[in-house]
């Protein structure tokens, strides 16, 4: 059983299924509708529709998962991922593709997207990879992973972030308090208290002034990273 992400009434975790293929959603809603922690709240068959799905739904009726295909008609899954981050940073975005190359998966994890499972993969690979998501984890499909172990490791824990949790990093590291970062990047302070906890996720930092030693480490300027715990 998946647990929720919800600390109220253990209500089921809720999804929103975005596919262009009709035949596709319906059989990933039929799984999921066997698990009691989940909920498919809503579909869209595309980025855009997605995102006009959401601009209507009641602050208490998003989603706290988004399953969304890569290769689709219009806005494609990896767009769309980055502009969850950038609208709704609390959603959780899970890419389910046929696609299994790498530089698609580094896209897709530098647009915001917690995790990336082929279609060809096992349902219990799937269901792993939702409760991985939901509880801030990143999750890749297992052939994924082999291939991204087999690569020579270039790349650094700064590669995995969107260029707005790069810019939340930065801010930390300048000793920004969150208000004055909301300020600057037009978001609410809450978006940065919720960029501020992806971004300890991301890079294994436990506690706010690990954060803002690794940020000051990067950004090689004195600051003390005031605002709030987040």
């Amino acid at each position: 059983m998946i647990s929720s992400p919800t600390a109220h009434d253990n209500a089921p975790a809720r999804v929103l299924l975005i596919d262009d293929h009709g035949l596709v959603r319906d059989g990933m809603r039929l799984h999921l509708s066997l698990q009691p922690g989940l909920q498919v709240v809503g579909e869209a068959d595309g980025g855009e529709a997605a995102l006009q799905w959401l601009q209507g739904a009641a602050a208490d009726a998003l989603p706290d998962l988004v399953i969304t295909d890569i290769a689709m008609r219009g806005m494609s899954g990896i767009a769309l991922a980055e502009a969850l981050h950038e609208r709704y940073p609390e959603l959780a975005v899970l890419i389910v593709s046929m696609h299994d190359n790498l530089e698609y998966v580094r896209q897709a994890v530098r647009a915001g997207a917690r995790g990336y499972v082929l279609k060809d993969a096992p349902g219990g690979e799937l269901l792993a990879a939702i409760e991985a998501v939901l509880a801030g984890r990143m999750f890749y499909s297992a052939r994924i992973a082999r291939g991204m172990a087999e690569q020579s490791p270039a790349a650094g824990p700064l590669d995995a972030l969107t260029p707005r949790e790069r810019e939340i990093l930065d801010g930390i590291g300048l000793g920004l308090a969150n208000k004055e970062m909301a300020a600057r990047l037009g978001v609410s302070v809450r978006t940065v208290e919720t960029h501020r906890l992806n971004l300890k996720r991301k890079l294994g930092i436990e506690g706010r002034a690990g954060l803002v030693k690794f940020a000051v480490e990067q950004s090689g300027e004195p600051g003390e990273g005031g605002g709030p715990a987040g």
